[in-house]
């Protein structure tokens, strides 16, 4: 398993299901990227950076911007490592 796959692969089902969760919101974040990697991502959410943050910030104010680049990190590390498993 790669890391983050878990948020990946959440967000994608939550995406086909239209549901708004921060994984899928992570995953609209990610979608060009991720679909250059060949992944099949759903039609992402518009505006995801600014969902997410407020998302987390409704859960907790203080913490909304540590939490918010931790997710981006390990959306980063995903796509880093499925780069590699791709070539």
């Amino acid at each position: 398993m790669l890391p983050g796959e878990e948020l990946v692969d959440q967000g994608i089902r939550d995406l086909w299901a239209r549901r708004e969760t921060r994984e899928a919101l992570l995953v609209s974040i990610g979608s060009p990227r991720l679909r250059m990697l060949g992944i099949d991502v759903p039609t992402p959410f518009a505006h995801p950076e600014h969902r997410l943050y407020a998302m987390l910030a409704a859960d907790d104010a203080d913490a909304a911007h540590g939490r918010y680049n931790a997710l981006i990190r390990r959306l980063v590390s995903y796509e880093r490592a499925a780069a590699v498993a791709a070539s």
